[in-house]
């Protein structure tokens, strides 16, 4: 009995799994056509919006900034910087109030709430990771950047910045049908987090008495991660990855238990 028991339950559970996949294929597909749709280069927007916006940061920062930026490519530092912005940034905006516009499909039995986030997370960090590839094999390419110098600690930092990315896309997105203040507060709180994530300085530049406190914001070490990775001996990192980590699990948990929440509600209205 215990191994049947033990064989239905596997069984029921990868049945399980296997209905969400298809359901996160579905919305994921029907939200490109929805927001790109079949004219012109369509999905292919999916691409070229994060790169547009992130070329532009670049030719900036290398007319404003290129005087300060010693012996790194400031070509190569505006690319790694804002590329990672839009893993959290971005994403977190996409999934507020994400569920106004499909509330239809919550009909369809198999179709939960998570599965429209995850849909929308999956596909805004697919485009940046995509933008940022792109990006870095063309600037290399043409030499307008040298190479990874290590792509292991870069690989890291995207990981892990994708995953803060996806977590608090999730809180944000499920918090935000719970109150509409979580849209109001964010934006400005979003505008006061971009300066403090690491995306336009190194941790080494700053005082060593702040050094130890700007990593307490977690997207730090992995913007920090990035950079080793790109530029090698050329920088010296700083970071704290079990901290990462653990911030990265508590809004994985916090946004789960909060998306259940916000289910429940929209089950009972």
């Amino acid at each position: 009995m215990t191994r049947h028991a033990s064989a239905s339950a596997t069984a029921t559970l990868r049945h399980s799994l296997k209905l969400q996949t298809r359901s996160v294929g579905a919305l994921l597909m029907r939200e490109v056509l929805t927001r790109y749709g079949r004219h012109n280069i369509g999905f292919l927007w999916l691409l070229l919006e994060p790169m547009l916006l992130t070329l532009g940061v670049t030719l900036l920062w290398h007319f404003t900034f290129k005087e300060h930026a010693g012996n790194l490519s400031v070509t190569a530092f505006a690319v790694t910087g804002y590329s990672s912005i839009q893993l959290w940034r971005t994403t977190a905006g996409r999934c507020i109030h994400a569920l106004q516009p499909n509330l239809s499909l919550l009909y369809h039995r198999n179709v939960r709430i998570i599965d429209i986030y995850f849909a929308r997370i999956l596909l805004e960090l697919a485009g940046a990771t995509a933008a940022f590839t792109v990006m870095l094999c063309v600037f290399v390419g043409t030499d307008l950047m040298a190479p990874p110098a290590d792509l292991f600690p870069l690989l890291l930092g995207w990981f892990l910045l994708g995953w803060f990315g996806g977590a608090l896309s999730l809180l944000l997105g499920a918090a935000s049908e719970l109150s509409e203040l979580v849209e109001r507060i964010w934006h400005p709180v979003s505008y006061l987090l971009f300066p403090l994530s690491g995306a336009m300085f190194l941790v080494e530049w700053l005082p060593t008495s702040y050094q130890s406190l700007v990593l307490w914001v977690p997207m730090v070490t992995p913007n920090e991660l990035i950079r080793w990775g790109y530029f090698g001996s050329a920088v010296t990192p700083h970071y704290d990855i079990p901290w990462a980590v653990t911030v990265n699990l508590t809004l994985t948990l916090v946004g789960l238990y909060v998306c259940r929440v916000a289910e429940k509600r929209v089950e009972h209205e």
